[in-house]
């Protein structure tokens, strides 16, 4: 049995939430997302990602012919709590980014900088998860566990109309999620993580200035295989596969269904209790109609909260 001091750095270095990746790029949901913790912890997360992509900071919208560099920070609250006895928490994510880019075989090019779309995260763990004081975290065992999360992304970034890059999508999206994990092995050092989403999105009535932009849904799935090599730090290989999402323009099928593979790896480093480092590569495939991205990330984390030494 691991000592509560090597639980919770085991904790510490988990307590990922999607933020500014899936903005930036990726799309990715963190592996060990849906770990149980304990309840009454807080975490701050800061971020730092590059990407170089064919799409603005809205993935699911690209720019024929784009070349687009993308340097974003985000900061992320994250508080858990107990919610009829399952662990449960909310997050929030507000993205600053520097944008700049062209377009080839035309003059058009420009740069962006200023704040990106806001999100907001609710999710909770179904089963295996029960919700636990950090006291009581020290007899958790990890188990198979079943959890759901709900993400809304707001537009509140820097939008303009006419604009070729621009920060902000000009639309609300949301997206569910289902997740299944498991650990396996000798002393459970393998985990698999799979991953069930869709987004949604409202339309975007000011696109290209006076058009309206419908997006049918985009759904996508995901895989995460990941290996602990010592109680503070772990690797993981990440897949992930969207499809669908095609785009109208004034009712105007644009013939655009997505179809994406993603590969990714992620590092997660924990440095004591409170603090961990997390490294991220991601790289696109297959970006048929989708974003032909490549980028990585850098994420420091910082936790407290009662009975949190």
């Amino acid at each position: 049995m691991l000592s509560i001091g090597k639980r919770l750095l085991v904790v510490c270095f988990v307590l990922s939430i999607a933020g500014s990746l899936e903005q930036a790029y990726a799309q990715f949901t963190d592996p060990h997302n849906y770990d149980n913790t304990p309840v009454g912890l807080n975490q701050i997360e800061l971020a730092y990602a590059y990407a170089r992509a064919n799409s603005s900071i809205d993935t699911s919208l690209i720019v024929a012919g784009a070349k687009v560099n993308l340097n974003q920070g985000s900061i992320t609250y994250t508080r858990y709590f107990g919610l009829v006895h399952r662990l449960a928490w909310m997050a929030i994510g507000v993205p600053v980014a520097s944008l700049s880019g062209s377009v080839s075989g035309t003059n058009l090019g420009g740069s962006a900088t200023g704040t990106g779309d806001s999100s907001y995260q609710f999710a909770a763990l179904l089963k295996g998860g029960a919700a636990l004081s950090v006291a009581q975290f020290a007899d958790y065992k990890p188990t198979t566990i079943l959890g759901m999360s709900f993400t809304l992304t707001a537009p509140t970034g820097l939008y303009g109309p006419n604009k070729l890059l621009n920060l902000g999508s000009d639309r609300w999206s949301f997206k569910p999620e289902i997740a299944l994990s498991r650990p396996f092995g000798a002393e459970q050092k393998w985990q698999l993580d799979v991953y069930a989403n869709c987004y949604f999105f409202t339309d975007n009535s000011s696109y290209r200035g006076a058009e309206i932009l419908r997006q049918e849904p985009l759904p996508g799935a995901e895989g995460h295989l990941s290996y602990s090599f010592v109680n503070s730090l772990w690797a993981s290989l990440d897949t992930r596969y969207a499809f669908r999402g095609v785009t109208l323009v004034n009712d105007v099928d644009q013939n655009n269904a997505q179809k994406v593979f993603s590969l990714g790896t992620e590092v997660n480093l924990s440095l004591n209790l409170r603090n961990s480092l997390v490294f991220v590569f991601d790289k696109a495939l297959v970006h048929q109609n989708g974003p032909a991205a490549t980028g990585f990330a850098v994420k420091y984390s910082y936790a407290w909260g009662k009975g949190y030494r």
